[in-house]
């Protein structure tokens, strides 16, 4: 993590020198997040992980190394988390995992010109840290009226249930008019395990999203 860190903080340096003498492009972005888990191992029987929606919304940084790369920073608020539902016989429940980060990402791209534009792929990596986050349990039992549902912050650090930080690679692909609005996909990749106590098994955050964007 410290060598990422260290990474994104020298590359920071060499596009602010580059800036001088190369066109900077700034630019918003905000979109639908579909966020989810991964784990090492199997998480149980009864058990099943699926995704959930929230939202990314944020700021970039295009500077331009040729007509046919760019490098673009950003900082972005993200919403991660996941979802697992039960599938034993006899009960339906629920419990959603909502995880709110501040992004740094440092993405790559590649531009082609295609018609009134141009089509972007890139891909780069990113650091995280986690600001909020809640956990809400809700179900039912078979036959059953009656439905419980309660919801606590999550806790973070050494006491809590989740580590703060979390790294990982973006890889993200859209189209961009010449007027600077584009719309976009990407796919958020985490390689750190945040579970802050979890034994041998990993948990790590996966994020596919959709969105639109503008450039100044």
């Amino acid at each position: 993590m410290k060598k990422l860190l260290l990474s994104l903080v020298i590359l920071g340096a060499g596009l602010t020198a580059s800036a001088q003498t190369n066109p900077v492009k700034f630019g918003v972005k905000a979109g639908v997040a579909f966020p989810s888990f991964s784990f090492s191992e199997e998480i149980g029987e009864g058990a099943k992980m699926t995704t959930h929606t929230s939202f990314y919304v944020g700021g970039t940084a295009e500077f331009s190394v040729s007509e046919l790369f760019s490098v673009q920073p950003g900082l972005i608020l993200s919403g991660k988390g996941a979802k697992a539902k039960s599938t034993e016989a006899g009960e339906i429940g629920e419990v959603k995992t909502s995880l709110m980060y501040i992004e740094l990402p440092v993405n790559a791209l590649v531009n082609f010109p295609v018609g009134d534009g141009k089509v972007f792929v890139g891909a780069g990596p990113y650091y995280s840290m986690a600001i909020s986050g809640k956990n809400k349990a809700s179900g039912t039992v078979e036959g059953e009226t009656a439905s419980v549902s309660v919801s606590d912050d999550v806790k973070f650090g050494k006491d809590g249930e989740y580590k703060r930080g979390d790294y990982g690679v973006n890889f993200l692909a859209g189209y961009q008019l010449s007027n600077g609005f584009n719309i976009h996909a990407g796919y958020g990749l985490g390689l750190g395990n945040i579970a802050q106590d979890s034994g041998d098994v990993t948990v790590k955050n996966k994020v596919l999203s959709v969105g639109v964007g503008f450039s100044f």
